[in-house]
C-alpha cells in the first residue's frame, strides 16, 4: 500500500525518516524552514548541512510551505527540537489532515509541563491519543542514511496506527516492529539521551568500558523505574526502544548527547559546547523535565540528578562523578533489576 507522507523538520533525523518512507514506497514531502536546504534537497538530492555527501531519493520533495507538505497526508512525522514542538504545532494545526496519523519523531520531555511529546501533540492538535504514534529505536541518522541495517519500534495505542506506521517505514534494510506501549517506547528514547550525556562525561574524563557499562546498566534501571511508575510495560526497556537505543547512544561517537557529554568531561562549559555544536542534543534541555517528571512520581534517578546539576547548575563534572560513586545504595522500589548486579 502506498502512503502519502509528510515529515516536518529537515534536520538529520527528519531527513532520514523521509528517506526511509521514500524507500518504503511512499510519496513523501519534507518540510524545512530554511530555503537553501529545501533547494539543495530538490535540486541536488542532498542535505548538505546535516547529511553531506549522502544521496537522497530523487522522488523526495521538499518545501518551505507547510500547507503544501501536509496536503492529503496519511502519515505526518514531526521532527523538530522537542522544546519547540508546542509553538510550531500550534501554527500547523489548521493544515493537519483530519484523519492523518501524527507521529512523534522526537526524543524529549517538555520543560514546564513534563509532558511527553505524544501528549503535547494530542493536546495541541486536539486529537485523541489513538491518533498519535511514536517512532523510536537505535537510530543514528548517518548510518541509516547510507543504508546500513537498522530497526525501530512504531508504537500507538491503536495497533492499526502502529501497523500503518510500520508499513510506511519498512524497507529491505530497515525493520519496524509494532507496540501499543507508547509510554515505554517514548520514555526509553527521551531518558537515554540523559544517560548518554553522563556516559559522554565519563569518556571525556578518560574512564573506560567498566565505567560506561555501570552507567548504562544503572541508567537503564532509572528508565525502567520511571516507566513502571507511569504504567509502561517493563519488557519494553529490554528491547529496541530501551536497551537498544541506550547502547547505541552511549557507545557511538555519532551520538549528539554522548559527544556533548564528552566535551563537558574534557573541561568545556555547556555554553561553550552549545556554541560549537550545530545540532540539538535533546538530553541537555530535557534532563530538567525528566527530573521533574521523576520527582512528581517519587522516583529516584541519581544519574539524571547529577546530569542536571552539571548542565544546568554549574556543578563540576568530577564532583558529580564522585557523588554518584559515594552515594548510599538504596533498594530498588520499581523495576525488575536484581538485588545484586
Amino acid at each position: 500500500m502506498t502512503f502519502r507522507c509528510a515529515v516536518l523538520g529537515a534536520g538529520s533525523w527528519g531527513t532520514v525518516v523521509a528517506k526511509l518512507m521514500c524507500d518504503a514506497g511512499s510519496e513523501v514531502t519534507l518540510w524545512g524552514r530554511r530555503p537553501e536546504i529545501v533547494e539543495a534537497i530538490n535540486e541536488r538530492h542532498e542535505n548538505p548541512d546535516y547529511l553531506p555527501g549522502i544521496p537522497l531519493p530523487e522522488d523526495l520533495r521538499a518545501t518551505t510551505d507547510v500547507a503544501e507538505a501536509l496536503a492529503g497526508a496519511d502519515v505526518v512525522g514531526i521532527a523538530v527540537p522537542a522544546q519547540t514542538l508546542r509553538a510550531n504545532l500550534a501554527t500547523w494545526v489548521p493544515f493537519l489532515p483530519p484523519d492523518a496519523l501524527l507521529v512523534s519523531l522526537m526524543k524529549g520531555v517538555e520543560l514546564g509541563t513534563a509532558e511527553r511529546m505524544s501528549e503535547v501533540i494530542a493536546e495541541v492538535a486536539g486529537v485523541p491519543q489513538e491518533r498519535v504514534a511514536v517512532f523510536s529505536g537505535p537510530n543514528l541518522a548517518r548510518e541509516l542514511a547510507v543504508g546500513e541495517p537498522g530497526a525501530a519500534v512504531a508504537a500507538c495505542l491503536d495497533m492499526a496506527g502502529a501497523e500503518r506506521l510500520q508499513a510506511a517505514t519498512m524497507t529491505p534494510y530497515f525493520r519496524t516492529y509494532t507496540s501499543t506501549d507508547v509510554i515505554g517506547v517514548e520514555l526509553g528514547g527521551a531518558v537515554k539521551n540523559v544517560i548518554a550525556l553522563c556516559v559522554g562525561m565519563a569518556v571525556g574524563l578518560g574512564f573506560g568500558d567498566n565505567t560506561k557499562a555501570v552507567l548504562m546498566t544503572r541508567g537503564l534501571a532509572e528508565i525502567a523505574r520511571l516507566g513502571a511508575s507511569l504504567g509502561a510495560d517493563e519488557h519494553t526497556f529490554a528491547g529496541l526502544a530501551g536497551m537498544g537505543d541506550l547502547v547505541a547512544s552511549c557507545s557511538s561517537p555519532l551520538s549528539r548527547n554522548r559527544t556533548f557529554g564528552e566535551n563537558l568531561g574534557r573541561g568545556m562549559t555547556p555554553e561553550q559546547v552549545i556554541a560549537v555544536t550545530k545540532q540539538t542534543a535533546e538530553g541537555v534541555k530535557s534532563s530538567k523535565a525528566v527530573l521533574e517528571l521523576a520527582r512528581r512520581n517519587d522516583v529516584e534517578m541519581p544519574i539524571t540528578e547529577e546530569v542536571v546539576a552539571v548542565v544546568h547548575e554549574g556543578k563540576p563534572v568530577k564532583e558529580a562523578g564522585l557523588a554518584l560513586i559515594t552515594r548510599s545504595p538504596k533498594p530498588e522500589r520499581y523495576g525488575v533489576t536484581p538485588k545484586q548486579d
